[in-house]
């Protein structure tokens, strides 16, 4: 029994390896479809958010399967649960990346304005919520608590940009009120990529409680579940 559940666990690792991979990917294209208003780019996210979605499916299945077959306890039931959290938190990143490249094929600009882009750090967001997402995917595959708490202080900073960016777009439209409908659709981009560094926060509370089975979603060292947005 031992030995089948191990090759069971280390299937589902596997799996959210992979789904890790797409959604990284996904994040990727996207912010670059946003700085670039690369409406074919954006084009491919979406169509690729069907393989997230049946990704998570996948992954729900297996996690029920393992669970009511070998009855996992201890660390192994630790592991089992984290995946299933995890795999919840990376399909929704997936969504908030089909949310970015839908704002490209929806705007009408030929190209964003540079200087405000410069202004609002977006370049410089996008870059770390990939970033976070990568030390999260090192921390799980490496099993460091140091890792994956590394992530709570890099997730400070997209707050930042994100508060910033209110005054930053209010301050562009009284110069330029034609592009008021763009910024009032930046505002939902940044706000995306704000919700994905709190989701990838959730995903390294995870992993430490997979590893030193500390629950720190209450305990005040990162921002907890807030209502979901879109």
């Amino acid at each position: 029994m031992v030995k089948f559940i191990e090759s069971e666990l280390v299937l589902l690792e596997k799996e959210i390896n992979e789904m890790w991979v797409l959604v990284y990917s996904q994040l990727d294209r996207a912010g670059e479809a946003v700085l670039t208003l690369d409406k074919e780019l954006a084009q491919q996210v979406l169509v690729r958010e069907r393989r997230v979605n049946a990704f998570e499916l996948k992954i729900d299945s297996d996690v029920e399967d393992v669970i009511a077959l070998y009855n996992p306890v201890a660390i192994d039931l630790r592991f089992v649960l984290a995946m299933l959290k995890i795999n919840s938190n990376l399909e929704r990143l997936g969504d908030f990346a089909e949310g970015i490249a839908r704002f490209v094929l929806r705007c009408k600009e030929p190209a964003l304005d540079p200087d405000l882009l410069k202004r609002l750090r977006l370049e410089e967001m996008i870059k770390e919520v990939c970033s976070m997402l990568e030390l999260t995917k090192r921390a799980l595959n490496e099993e460091s608590v140091e890792l994956a708490t590394n992530v709570f202080a890099k997730d400070n900073l997209l707050d930042e940009i994100n508060t910033n960016a209110t005054d930053i777009l209010a301050d562009y439209i009284k110069h330029n009120p034609e592009s008021v409908y763009t910024c009032l659709e930046l505002v939902s981009v940044l706000r995306k990529l704000e919700r994905s560094g709190d989701h990838i926060t959730n995903i390294a509370e995870e992993i430490v409680f997979f590893i030193d089975a500390k629950v720190l979603k209450h305990s005040g060292k990162s921002k907890g579940s807030r209502e979901e947005e879109l």
